[in-house]
């Protein structure tokens, strides 16, 4: 098995922690709105990565959080909370109560659409909320070991104390005599919140440090230790988690515990739509749902994000996502078409292997299904059998 880890900038053979056993942690969804197409690119990689592990007999262990508090629009310590920003735009209370219900809602829509796709169910979907009391032990851990520092509005995380932070994709140290003014009172602009106060004192939650929210990055840090350990294995999330929220985490955990986070970094690249990243405070952005009122099955979405390797862009258009669901539903018509009674063609198996098992090339593992259907060498059954078994790893429903 070969992974592009975003650590070292390169294509590692990957080695497990324990013998055919693998820990992966996604970055979920801040559940303050509904997830859009481009967010659900993240969570089919994951799903790949546990189907390809689970196709080669390795037992996995799964996180998809879920962000409940916390997390800023900025993906800095600026701006409104995002959760709160969503209690405004619904017109609910804006308190502990009200959160909970924006959460509720907005999780379990999430929920929905991973079922959708045929995302597999994660072994564990933990509640930043979940895990306060984990999250304040860190935070106290990092004031312990002289990591931390309180200013008016929370507690921040010196990061010029740590002299490898910013390791992830190779950002460089920070000139602060050519950085912009940060009118902040943070002793570098490159510091983050790691408890944020509350200017309200009926929101929040109670900390030693006053009512408030956990920061975004420490939420990550306490439920991936919690759940996996540390080190696990595998971390994922889109390629904008990459500058900051994924540097601050690594920065957390490593500062705290004295080890390393995880060992593989694996980041899928973006969903552009018109050009641009979808981003739902631009208003650039379509839902799963927005693709079935166009006509368009889920799988079709999944098929389409399949024929992309996901460290390369992929442009969203109508007409390539019906290009996506001709393909599929030819692949289905075919597929329909063959007998059942016979056994896993092993060449082709094994080619099929190799494309997911160098950096899960999914678009050339789907070109093996193609070829195979073509090969008048192989008996109807055993093209069947073949691909039922590759459906276990592209879950297309075939």
């Amino acid at each position: 098995m070969k992974i592009y880890n975003t650590l070292t900038d390169k294509l590692e053979d990957f080695k497990s922690l324990k013998d055919h056993e693998v820990t992966m942690y996604h970055c979920g969804p801040t559940v303050y709105n509904f997830v859009h197409i481009g967010n659900l690119r993240s969570y089919i990689l994951a799903d790949i990565l546990r189907r390809t592990f689970e196709y080669s007999d390795f037992k996995v262990t799964q996180v998809i959080n879920i962000t409940d508090i916390g997390h800023l629009t900025s993906d800095e310590d600026s701006g409104d909370d995002k959760m709160v920003k969503g209690l405004k735009r619904e017109g609910l209370p804006i308190s502990i109560d009200g959160l909970k219900q924006l959460a509720d809602k907005y999780s379990q829509a999430f929920v929905k659409d991973l079922e959708a796709i045929n995302i597999k169910k994660p072994d564990y979907m933990p509640r930043a909320t979940e895990y306060l009391e984990k999250e304040i032990e860190l935070i106290q851990k990092l004031e312990d070991k002289g990591f931390a520092y309180k200013l008016d509005d929370g507690i921040y995380f010196d990061t010029n104390k740590l002299p490898d932070y910013g390791k992830l994709g190779g950002l460089t140290p920070i000139n602060e005599s050519e950085s912009r003014v940060d009118t902040s009172g943070k002793k570098s602009p490159r510091d983050f919140v790691l408890w944020k106060l509350s200017p309200d004192d009926h929101l929040g939650f109670p900390s030693p440090w006053g009512n408030g929210f956990p920061g975004w990055h420490i939420e990550c840090s306490a439920m991936s230790r919690e759940l996996l350990g540390q080190p696990f294995d595998i971390h994922t999330g889109g390629v904008d988690h990459v500058p900051v929220h994924h540097n601050n985490e690594i920065a957390q955990s490593e500062a705290a515990y004295g080890s390393t986070l995880a060992n593989y970094w694996i980041h899928n690249e973006f969903v552009n739509l018109s050009g641009a990243k979808m981003s739902k405070s631009e208003g650039n952005i379509l839902t799963l749902k927005a693709l079935e009122e166009e006509g368009f099955s889920p799988l079709t979405y999944r098929y389409f994000l399949l024929l992309s390797h996901y460290r390369s862009p992929t442009n969203f258009t109508w007409e390539a996502l019906e290009a996506a669901q001709n393909a599929l539903n030819r692949l289905k018509k075919l597929t329909s078409a063959l007998p059942e009674g016979g056994i896993v063609n092993v060449p082709y198996k094994n080619q099929f292997k190799e494309k997911l098992e160098n950096d899960f090339n999914t678009p050339q593992a789907l070109a093996v299904i193609w070829t195979m259907l073509k090969d008048k060498a192989i008996s109807s059954e055993d093209k069947l059998a073949t691909i039922k078994d590759f459906d276990k790893v592209l879950g297309l429903g075939l």
